[in-house]
């Protein structure tokens, strides 16, 4: 179980002001993104829809922390705060960085939040779909899919592909969950959901963390809606996946389906 130690406001660890006037927030986690964060903050924020963006940086060591400090120079003013930035003690996990930015965000009064990687893997043009989804179609949560229709990965390796997309039938087979790209990390929530979820309860830190918040969503009775998008491989830094996530997920799963079964969901 995490709990966020977000709430102790360090000033030390926040990096912001208050004044925003947007209404929907896109949270990056970081680990050594140096190559990639200024591109992807200058595509988020070009976007034609106004979003705001919070990068979660778990103390990388190439700096990662000190570029967008720079870039909040550039893009923060007076009245209005468009980047934020979490800085972390060390490198905690998927999981915990996005509760510790959903926490954040739900403080700041966001009504729609988002999570995409910093890689490009996830392309920024989609941000502005999966917002539409959340706030004109009224979903809420709207998933990134790979495989909605068909399988649209662009660089993988046909190994990684097969496994990622049988993991997701998995996920599907054991809990039941109406959803084709289970671990997809590219989404919308409506703030509703994250505050009737219990963050601090989560279990999972590493991908399997998306397994989760996406079968608490359903369980809970709100509406999921996958829209189709092509996740292109990164091209600059390293992936963080290992054995170890696989893992979790796999043998995860299981557990959390069974200790479903014995547990009452009040219905959103």
């Amino acid at each position: 179980m995490y709990r966020s130690p977000f709430w102790n406001n360090d000033p030390a660890r926040i990096s912001t002001t208050t004044k925003s006037l947007n209404n929907a927030i896109v949270i990056i986690p970081t680990y050594n993104e140096q190559e990639n964060i200024t591109l992807i903050i200058e595509a988020i924020i070009s976007l034609p829809k106004d979003f705001d963006i919070l990068v979660v940086d778990d103390n990388s060591p190439d700096g990662t922390a000190n570029i967008v400090k720079n870039l909040q120079q550039t893009y923060n003013t007076s009245t209005k705060t468009r980047l934020h930035l979490l800085q972390r003690a060390g490198k905690l996990g998927l999981g915990t960085a996005y509760i510790e930015g959903f926490h954040y965000a739900m403080q700041h009064h966001y009504d729609f939040i988002l999570e995409m990687d910093a890689d490009f893997s996830h392309n920024p043009n989609d941000l502005v779909n999966l917002y539409l989804s959340c706030s004109e179609l009224g979903v809420d949560l709207s998933i990134g899919s790979r495989y909605a229709s068909g399988v649209n990965v662009v660089n993988w390796p046909m190994g990684r592909v097969l496994l990622s997309f049988f993991a997701s039938k998995y996920v599907q087979l054991i809990t039941g969950i109406p959803v084709h790209d289970t671990t997809a990390g590219f989404v919308c929530y409506r703030r509703k959901v994250l505050e009737t979820i219990p963050l601090d309860e989560i279990k999972f830190v590493g991908y399997a963390f998306q397994i989760e918040m996406k079968f608490l969503t359903w369980k809970y009775g709100f509406r999921l809606k996958e829209v189709p998008i092509i996740f292109t491989d990164r091209t600059r830094g390293q992936s963080k996946m290992s054995v170890g996530i696989f893992k979790e997920a796999f043998l995860g799963v299981i557990q959390m389906t069974i200790q479903s079964w014995f547990k009452k969901y009040v219905i959103a």
